[in-house]
């Protein structure tokens, strides 16, 4: 029987305005002939429905604008079955909105506006302080202030609680804050950020996976696309193939994959079947359009 622990996620949430054309613009161009949506979205928003989705015991923690985007992303965690206790309005800026171009192929090209996610302080997190050092898991990502990731991964790593961190949009980030991570989850790019060396395939993201161990993180998985994930834990690597699937739109696919290993580490499995089980949701992300949209059921998976 599986143990439904706590998993609290800190990061941000935003409202995505996603425009599906032939292909991206190049500077300057103007593309015609694009279908438009508007969905919630958010790095932190999507991990945090993710999880929830695919049943995990989930916390939300976030900063919203006191407006229509803010109320209706109250709503939807709510409805997703999320604990929103601890989600802070700011009374001045606006929610963050995301633009987000995705081409025939799924790839895409964002830009965010953070709006209320770059005033989430520390300050924010004193009524939710208990919360987190009482978690099993506190999954990070990088749309918030460094300065507040850095806290909540010191208060939480000293109480014991796994921290799992998605180092996204690639940021270079300080020894300190990687000797209190538990699990780092970049993708090619920002492992090359964090460790210099360039990612192109499985040996050279063994490189880079060494590189980053040896800054004082416990294990990394490094996500490489369409080839699937490198794990390396203490001394050993495993290589885990991707499903395949034919992509639609990879916007929430890194997203969809940490919270689905949280959920699976949560529930007592080894990395290497945790990974198995985030790649299968991931895959199915990919298939459809959207961000939460696209975030599969444990049903799903089943």
């Amino acid at each position: 029987m599986k143990v439904n622990k706590r998993i609290t996620v800190l990061g941000s949430c935003n409202t995505d305005m996603v425009v599906k054309s032939a292909r991206l613009p190049v500077p300057g161009e103007t593309v015609l002939g694009g279908t438009f949506m508007m969905n919630p979205g958010g790095k932190g928003a999507n991990q945090a429905v993710a999880a929830a989705r695919l049943g995990g015991n989930v916390t939300f923690i976030t900063k919203t604008g006191n407006d229509l985007f803010g109320r209706q992303s109250l709503e939807l965690y709510a409805d997703e079955n999320i604990d929103t206790d601890y989600i802070t309005s700011d009374p001045d800026l606006p929610s963050g909105v995301a633009l987000i171009t995705v081409d025939a192929n799924g790839e895409n090209c964002i830009v965010v506006a953070s709006g209320a996610n770059g005033t989430l302080g520390k300050e924010d997190l004193k009524e939710a302080k208990q919360v987190i050092t009482e978690s099993d898991i506190l999954l990070m990502q990088l749309e918030i202030p460094i300065d507040t990731v850095e806290y909540a991964a010191k208060i939480a790593n000293e109480k014991g609680v796994k921290v799992i961190l998605n180092p996204a949009p690639a940021y270079s980030l300080s020894n300190e804050l990687l000797k209190n991570i538990y699990i780092l989850v970049p993708n090619k790019t920002e492992a090359e950020i964090i460790s210099g060396v360039k990612v192109t395939d499985w040996d050279s993201a063994k490189e880079a996976a060494d590189v980053i161990c040896s800054k004082g993180v416990d294990i990394v998985i490094i996500t490489l696309g369409s080839l699937g994930a490198l794990l390396k834990e203490g001394d050993s690597y495993h290589q885990i193939p991707a499903e395949k699937v034919e992509a639609v739109d990879t916007t929430a696919a890194g997203d969809t994959f940490c919270g689905a290993l949280s959920v699976a580490i949560s529930e007592g499995k080894d990395l290497v079947s945790s990974i198995k089980f985030a790649n299968k949701c991931s895959a199915i992300s990919v298939t459809r359009m959207g961000a939460q949209a696209s975030l599969p059921t444990r049903q799903e998976i089943i």
